[in-house]
Formats: structure tokens, sequence, C-alpha cells
């Protein structure tokens, strides 16, 4: 029975495609499923296979002719013999895909307005897993991951690492339900093309199995149509290159080394570009710096007591509140949020003409990650204990080391404390994180000679600085401020009683 051999059916997005192999040729005879010819598209190559057992008989279209979806490429003979020997038994036909969907980035925050392709953990043709990782897209404030859709293959990737992206943008093509082997991409396929020169091309077999041999276009001879490369020409040159005589390792070993960059006086360097985050911290703490009246206030604060209670209660802390260690900054924590109930200036912020009064307290808390700093935030700590405060900043801490971090961890903040003493800082000048009006800086704690009623006492002592936005806060309030935290530590029992 004669049968047509058809183009697939392309997806709503493919207009068209070009025959690219024939891997049988007329007379010739074919398995049920055998691999006969590859169609490729912009996005993919497809493999169409023999409808049944039997023999190739009119080839309709040539290999780079191009083609529509279900147009006739030859006729098929079901169940006739061929005068050649019978074809081998074929390997099994990987699966074709079912759809092909678009990966888009995911929908921004108002505040977001663009975010960049930091890494593809997924290349054009391998195959996914339904929720697999598989992009991450940096923004200003955190990196998001983009998942799979479902089981299957990578198409073409539309964005590449570097390149800005809007929300809802599309990143690639997915082809659900389809595997690895079945969907090499046209991406895969480009180096080849720059090839097209007097040695031949290679159709995507070819290209497959020169990037297997480790070959190149150029040291491969064309023998098929127009100086096209075959699978065979490919075996043939593998086989030479294996006979030639290997080169001594010694001269192949400075080819393989990696050049160092050298800058103009012939010592090494070393470029990168600045990330989204970094750039993005760079222009808020410059714009904090230029459109702020900023002046910072100090004091120092015997951090005697609060050690004292942190010393004698930390493990009843710890068995009491499920493994949560007690720390300083829920203190500080504590103790900010008191300050800002008595002066509400200083939880303020300014928006345009306006200044903006919050009843309610969220505190960020700077956090240093290998991706730069970043400021969750501590929601209504008025009504947080101890522990809640401890277990949602190690929280934050891991998430952010993985950078795990959401965009809603982020949003807001009436206030800020950032600790420059875990990293041996004994003093510094914190920088405003707009549009908050003020940050308060935490510092090394140090042993230092302190005159107590007349003696002379070692304590250990922490300078605090208050950054503030002289606009909007008076150099009173700052000062009171700090000495009202200052106090609370100092005694903590205030801090229970409120007073």
């Amino acid at each position: 029975m004669s049968i047509e051999i058809k183009a697939p059916t392309f997806p709503e997005s493919v207009a068209d495609g070009t025959v690219a192999t024939w891997y049988k040729q007329p007379g010739e005879a074919c398995a049920r499923d055998e691999h006969i010819v590859d169609i490729e598209t912009d996005k993919v190559v497809l493999e169409v296979v023999a409808p049944a057992d039997g023999v190739l008989k009119d080839i309709l279209k040539g290999e780079g002719d191009v083609v529509l979806s279900d147009e006739v490429l030859a006729m098929f003979e079901s169940g006739a013999a061929a005068a050649s020997a019978p074809a081998e038994a074929p390997a099994a036909a990987p699966a074709a895909a079912t759809e092909s969907v678009e990966i888009k980035t995911p929908t921004f925050p108002e505040s977001v307005a663009d975010g960049t392709v930091a890494t593809w953990y997924k290349q054009p043709g391998e195959a996914c897993s339904r929720d697999e990782h598989i992009v991450d897209i940096e923004t200003d404030k955190v990196v998001l991951e983009v998942v799979a859709p479902a089981d299957g293959v990578i198409g073409a990737v539309a964005k590449a690492e570097g390149e800005t992206v809007l929300s809802d943008e599309v990143l690639a093509t997915f082809l659900v339900g389809a595997s690895g082997s079945a969907a090499a991409p046209a991406a895969e396929a480009a180096p080849a093309a720059e090839s097209d020169d007097e040695d031949g091309v290679a159709g995507p077999a070819a290209r497959k199995a020169l990037a297997e041999a480790g070959l190149t276009v150029a040291q491969v001879k064309g023998t098929g149509k127009g100086g096209r490369i075959t699978k065979e020409d490919v075996d043939a040159a593998a086989k030479s290159k294996a006979a030639a005589p290997a080169p001594a390792a010694t001269k192949a070993a400075p080819v393989a080394a990696a050049t160092p960059a050298l800058g103009a006086d012939g010592r090494v360097e070393k470029r990168v570009p600045m990330t989204r985050l970094r750039a993005t911290i760079a222009k808020r703490l410059v714009e904090a710096q230029q459109t702020a009246a900023m002046l910072t206030t100090y004091n120092e604060v015997n951090m005697g007591p609060v050690m004292e209670i942190r010393k004698k209660y930390k493990d009843q802390f710890m068995k009491t509140h499920n493994g949560t260690k007690l720390g300083f900054m829920s203190f500080f924590v504590k103790a900010a949020t008191e300050a800002l109930k008595r002066f509400p200036a200083v939880n303020a912020s300014i928006d345009g003409n306006d200044m903006v009064y919050h009843g309610y307290q969220d505190i960020g808390v700077a956090v240093s990650t290998d991706r730069g700093l970043m400021v969750p935030v501590l929601r209504n700590t008025e009504a947080m204990g101890l522990a809640d405060v401890e277990s949602t900043i190690m929280d934050f801490a891991l998430r952010g080391r993985d950078g795990k971090l959401g965009m809603d961890d982020m949003q807001g903040g009436t206030f800020t404390i950032t600790n420059g003493g875990t990293f041996g800082s004994l003093m510094s000048t914190p920088i405003i994180n707009p549009p908050q009006t003020a940050i308060l800086g935490m510092h090394k704690i140090q042993e230092r000679p302190m005159a107590v009623n007349g003696q002379v006492v070692i304590q250990p002592m922490m300078y605090l600085a208050l950054s503030y936005d002289h606009r909007m806060i008076d150099g009173k309030e700052a000062v009171q401020f700090l000495v009202t935290i200052k106090e609370l530590l100092e005694d903590p029992a205030r801090l229970l009683l409120e007073i």
C-alpha cells in the first residue's frame, strides 16, 4: 500500500521548516519507526520516522527545501521488499513534543521595572522535569527562580544571560512531552552554519557525530549532495584522526591553558560586570547622600547587662523556644521599637513634600550575602517577642545565603538596623535607606576602661551610630532617640515595663 510521508504538525509559533537530512534514499528498505528524515525549524529539529515496514519510493522534497506543516515529503510503499539488504533494526524513536509553550519571566511588583537574565541552568535541547529550576532572573531586590512548566525539553532561548527582561516577557519556548534526543535545537546547529564554506555543510545527524568525534566541519570532506557532510564522512574522518600520531602533551598544554587578562602595564587584571543588585545598591546609596540632609549622632552603650541576661538564660531560652538562640539583635530590635513609639518622626518617611507617619513599626535588618547587601523586614515588631525576632532573623539569614529571599520580604520598612560589628567594625557612619529617615548602626563590643562612681572599671562597650535625615528629624529628637535605646539596653527591665 502506498502511504504519504508528511512533515510533522508544527506549533502555531512555527511557520515552516527545512528538510535537513534524508537518512534513506529511494528504493531503500525501512523498518517501522525507523528514523528517515530530519525537519529543521527555527526552534528545534524534528525527526520523521517510517510509518511501517516497507520501502521508500519517491522523495518529493529534497534536502534544503522549505516545507509547511503536514506537507508531503515522500511516498512510501508499505510491505514492499527492497533489492538491497534488509535494514538494520531501528532504535526506539525518542518522544516527540505534544505542545509548545512559552516560558515567561515572573510578574514583577510595581516597584520593580525590569530584571536581568542571570543564569540558564538548562540549554536548548536539554530535557527538564516538571518544576525543575531552569533560569534565574535577577532584579534590583531579589533573584527570582523560573521553573519548567512540565516534563519536556527547552526549545529556543529568546533571552540570553545578561539581557534585560520585562515583566511577563518570553524567555524561551518549551516543548512539552519531548525527550532530549528528539529535540536537538537550532541553537546547537548554529556553530555548524558558520562553516558553510568549500568544505561543505553538515546536517543535524552529522553535526551530532562531529561533536561526539571532537571534529570540526573544516576537518571533514563532504561527499554528499552539494558537498554536504554525511555521518559516513564523519566516521571516516574520525578513523583517520585515530590512526594519526597524537601530538606531544607538552605542546598541547600551552594551547589549553587560559590566557590571563593583562592591564596596560602588563599586570594581571580581572574585569567582572557589576550585578544588577550591586548596581542598585550603589545607586540608592549615592541617591541618599545627594538628596537627604544626612547627619550622624553617636553614643556608646554598656552591653554588660544584656550579656549577663544572655549568659544566664541562653540555654533555657533555646530549650523553651525549640532551638532558637538568644542573640543581641533581638534586644536592639525591641529597644528600637520602643524608642520609635516615643519619637514618631524617626519612624516616618518622606514622600515628595509629604511626611508620612506610620502607626506601626516595621524594622529592616541588613543581611550581607554573596550577591550584596539585602534588607529583609521584620513586620509589626511591636507585637513580636525576643524569640520571634531571633527566629525570623535566622530565617532571613539562611534564605539570604541561599538566594531564597522573596520580593515581599524586602518591601517596605520604616526603620533599619545594620550590624557592622559582626565584621569587626568599631565605628562607622551608616547610610539611610530611602524613603526611611533614619538608620541605627551597631558595632563591635570591646572592653574599655570606664569611669563608674569615681572608679575605673573595665566594661564591654559598643559604639552606636544613628544617621538621620535632618529635613524630617531635628537634632534634639535624634539624640534623645539614641539615648533612649542606650538606657533601655543598659537596664533591660525597662523593656518589659515600657518605661
